[in-house]
């Protein structure tokens, strides 16, 4: 009578262990092959000598994805008679990603590594040979294993079990041995014909050079393109911006480089988070790159733009809104209070010099935050100096558009790691990955997490390290605008300016100031 394996009385993975110890060869057939379930049985098959007649092989079916399924059980099309040759690139395309997409999945382990790596070798001293089949969609589960053995030369394993953890130990499985050498040679035959089969490709060295490019490799990486992956992944958003949005054509041939660059990176946290602070310091065109930034959502988005800010700035903001077409209307910070609530909607506020709004007590500040919060608005925020005494400056800001409750998506780590998550969170009462748990850290790192993800800001050095050409003969970088000329940055002289202070005179404003009193 065969034996019933259901991983609950008898489980599958000792029965094949115990057989592969006694063993010489093996064929298996399985519908899903999980790279670090080869562990199970890897350190068995590494005694082999390898090559034909001495190595696993190990037949793996391709199975479409359920969506695929269903659409393929819908064609009116019908049956089809086969696959074609493009079929099979797409489909060992397919299969290849699947793999290196499972590397990806979980916390890397020291035993995980030590089973993937023996894997590839395996593989390349012929211990292991891994074929996909790809006539037509192959579920079934086979394990044959072969011994020298004249009454019991075979022993079959047929049922539902994959060769994962799950199916070989931990899930119920259906499962039944073969011992019947009639039964056992037509197994074999089965598994042959496919093997055999035109459609059947041989994918092992792929499958050894995914695992020799993943994280389980032998060979070093260098820690420099360790560095450029940080730096690819840290810049994808700036990446992404610079590719999804085009300037109008005025201002595209009206900005520099360095403008165009950050409006587009600006009009990505825009889109994304709702709201973006550019904060680049005095002198590197904020307004500008503000009124291109409005103009890309009145364009693509149809957006029109409510402009705050100080009074003194009004004949500027009226000049550079009639000058590039932007639909805008402009309310001097002192009104906010009687104008906006009355106010129509506008989908994009822009608020000049908002660093005038740390204070999110104040009545300015609250009819601000009420008129976007009502009506959904986007908001632009420019300011060279967004910081002044502590990051609660910058806090308020991001209260202007970002709700208190929302998941930012990042967490005050090393708040956190300080104080530990449950104290933390028994203590200050709000979510560890909100605008309030970034508000309780003082820790320069966390906000400059935070502030990645809405700021754009670049300083007079990098933009003459990354965007200028140098003067020989004058030895000073410079900008070339439009029209050809060269915009020279000045070449900053420190100059020791030398005064007088009585630290016995307790009225003297220096000497108080460098008292240690």
């Amino acid at each position: 009578m065969p034996r019933i394996f259901d991983n609950i009385e008898l489980k599958l993975a000792p029965a094949i262990r115990d057989t592969l110890q006694v063993s010489h060869r093996a064929d298996f057939c399985v519908g899903y092959f999980n790279l670090r379930g080869w562990k199970h049985v890897d350190t068995l098959i590494d005694a082999w000598p390898g090559g034909e007649g001495a190595q696993c092989r190990l037949l793996v079916g391709m199975q479409p994805a359920p969506r695929e399924e269903l659409r393929h059980a819908l064609s009116l099309r019908g049956e089809e008679d086969g696959v074609d040759q493009q079929t099979v690139l797409r489909f060992r395309k397919q299969m290849a990603e699947q793999f290196r997409e499972q590397l990806t999945l979980g916390a890397p382990t020291n035993a995980d590594e030590a089973a993937l790596r023996r894997l590839a070798r395996q593989i390349r001293e012929h211990k292991v040979r891994v074929k996909l089949f790809l006539r037509y969609p192959l579920h079934a589960k086979l394990y044959l294993m072969h011994r020298a053995d004249p009454n019991n030369p075979t022993l079959g394993l047929v049922g539902s079990s994959n060769l994962t953890l799950a199916g070989l130990a931990r899930q119920g499985e259906l499962n039944v041995d073969v011992l019947d050498h009639d039964a056992c040679a037509k197994l074999q035959r089965w598994f042959d014909d496919r093997w055999e089969d035109r459609w059947c490709l041989d994918i092992s060295e792929e499958l050894a050079e995914i695992i020799e490019e993943s994280w389980a490799r032998e060979a070093l990486i260098p820690p420099y393109h360790i560095y450029l992956k940080i730096a690819y992944h840290l810049s994808q958003e700036a990446r992404s911006g610079v590719a999804e949005f085009r300037l109008p054509r005025e201002l595209e041939e009206t900005l520099f480089d360095f403008q165009k660059a950050a409006v587009k990176i600006a009009a990505r946290h825009l889109l994304k988070r709702r709201g973006v602070l550019i904060g680049d310091v005095v002198g590197l065109g904020k307004t500008l790159m503000a009124t291109a930034l409005a103009r890309i959502f009145q364009d693509d988005f149809f957006l029109e733009t409510l402009v705050i800010c100080p009074k003194n700035l009004v004949p500027m903001w009226e000049d550079y809104v009639a000058r590039y077409r932007l639909i805008a209307k402009i309310v001097p910070l002192s009104r906010v209070e009687s104008e906006l609530p009355e106010l129509r909607r506008y989908r994009v506020v822009l608020i000049d010099e908002s660093h005038n709004l740390r204070n999110r007590e104040g009545k300015r500040y609250r009819a601000i935050q009420e008129y976007i919060a009502e009506n959904e608005s986007r908001c632009i925020l420019l300011s060279a100096t967004p910081y002044n005494k502590s990051h609660l400056d910058l806090g308020s800001q991001l209260r202007l558009f970002v709700p208190p409750e929302e998941n930012l998506g990042v967490r005050p780590e090393r708040q956190l790691e300080e104080m530990g998550e449950l104290e933390f969170v028994r203590r200050h009462q709000c979510g560890v990955n909100t605008l309030p748990a970034f508000e309780k850290s003082e820790h320069p790192d966390d906000w400059r997490e935070l502030m990645r993800r809405y700021m754009v800001r670049r300083t007079r050095g990098f933009i003459q390290a990354n965007y200028t050409e140098l003067d020989p003969e004058r030895g000073r970088r410079y900008l070339t605008l439009s029209d050809g000329k060269r915009s020279y940055f000045p070449k900053r002289v420190p100059v020791t300016r030398t005064f007088a202070a009585d630290p016995r005179d307790p009225a003297d404003p220096y000497a108080r100031l460098y008292s240690d009193a």
